[in-house]
């Protein structure tokens, strides 16, 4: 399918956990301030040379822009950035959400699971997962 050259956005290569996506998700988490290497070194607590040689490479490949005296921060037409900052928020509300955190029945005794049920369960979703 044709797309538009003046809006097309590549698909964005970074990948949760990793420094590059740590330091993209901060930047684009601030996005209407700068921030020098040492101050995103402090909150992200990564060493000085990773943090550096990142961000050099973020700046290069254009995921983040650069002040003319070193503050680094987000771009505003970066679309696709905000969307994967913005999902990685959703993803870390529903981790973070208390019904992740209430204990059942299967923390507290996993004995108590009946295996025929889970068998049966198991066998309900992987016959939904091929019909789809």
């Amino acid at each position: 399918m044709p797309v538009h050259l003046d809006s097309h956005e590549p698909d964005v290569d970074l990948t949760p956990g990793t420094a590059k996506s740590d330091i993209v998700a901060f930047l684009y988490s601030h996005p209407e301030l700068g921030f020098k290497p040492n101050e995103i070194e402090d909150y992200l607590e990564l060493p000085h040379g990773t943090v550096t040689t990142t961000l050099k490479r973020l700046s290069d490949q254009g995921f983040v822009g650069k002040t003319a005296d070193s503050h680094y921060h987000a771009l505003e037409h970066r679309e696709d950035l905000h969307r994967y900052v913005s999902s990685l928020d959703q993803v870390q509300r529903l981790f973070d959400a208390d019904e992740f955190e209430e204990t059942t029945e299967w923390n507290e005794n996993p004995e108590a699971v009946d295996e025929d049920e889970l068998d049966a369960e198991i066998n309900e979703l992987e016959a939904d997962f091929e019909d789809a």
